[in-house]
């Protein structure tokens, strides 16, 4: 009587999206190493993504943040999130700033991995997120943790008004006219709730105001 053996998993389906072939190439070589993890299709841009990941309909999505030309990829992650709410977008990236890992985690990304973990640590990254686990790595976990802890920043009113123009889309220029204020006062307002928010774009801006409910 022969022995019955156990069943084979069925492979994790990965779509990988970066702006750079090499790196691609390096990960597509990596992650053929494991016999569960397996590659259905490789994007270049934010854009060839959304559209694959609606194609493909893979298990998981590894995108970078940064691609490029087009929309970047925490706008590709909420589209794609959008399309399909069991989605699971997994970023891998070298960017570890606050701004960014708001900015992917409110879009809708089920993990946050940096380049630099070690190949086991995105194997175990890329399970955990197709069952719709989320993972951090650890540098990000921390930085996560350390923004629970500290107590929200305190806006002026004024300032508070310029963030909500902000997350309308506004420049300066329209800031300053909705305000009946001066570009220059737009600009020093702007230092200061970046400075209160720890980020450097108006992008970050915005998302931390959101994340914390600060805006008016």
């Amino acid at each position: 009587m022969t022995a019955a053996h156990p069943p084979v998993p069925t492979p994790v389906r990965i779509l990988l999206c970066d702006d750079h072939a090499v790196v691609r190439a390096g990960l597509l070589a990596l992650l053929g190493s494991e016999p569960d993890i397996e590659v259905v299709g490789e994007a270049g841009s934010g854009e060839e993504a959304v559209a694959l990941a609606a194609r493909l309909t893979p298990d998981v999505v590894l995108m970078d943040l940064q691609l490029g030309e087009g929309i970047d990829g925490v706008e590709a992650t909420r589209r794609i999130v959008a399309g399909a709410e069991s989605a699971h977008v997994l970023v891998l990236t070298t960017y570890d700033t606050d701004a960014d890992i708001t900015r992917a985690i409110e879009a809708g990304a089920t993990g946050y991995l940096l380049k630099a973990e070690r190949p086991e640590e995105l194997f175990a990254a890329i399970r955990s997120a197709a069952q719709g686990r989320t993972t951090l790595s650890p540098p990000v976990a921390s930085r996560v943790m350390a923004r629970m802890r500290k107590p929200l920043p305190t806006l002026t009113d004024r300032e508070r008004d310029i963030l909500g123009q902000l997350s309308r889309g506004l420049g300066n220029r329209d800031i300053a006219r909705a305000l009946f204020i001066s570009e220059a006062t737009v600009k020093t307002h702007l230092g200061r709730i970046y400075d209160k928010l720890g980020v450097d774009t108006r992008a970050g801006a915005v998302a931390v105001a959101k994340e914390q409910r600060l805006l008016p």
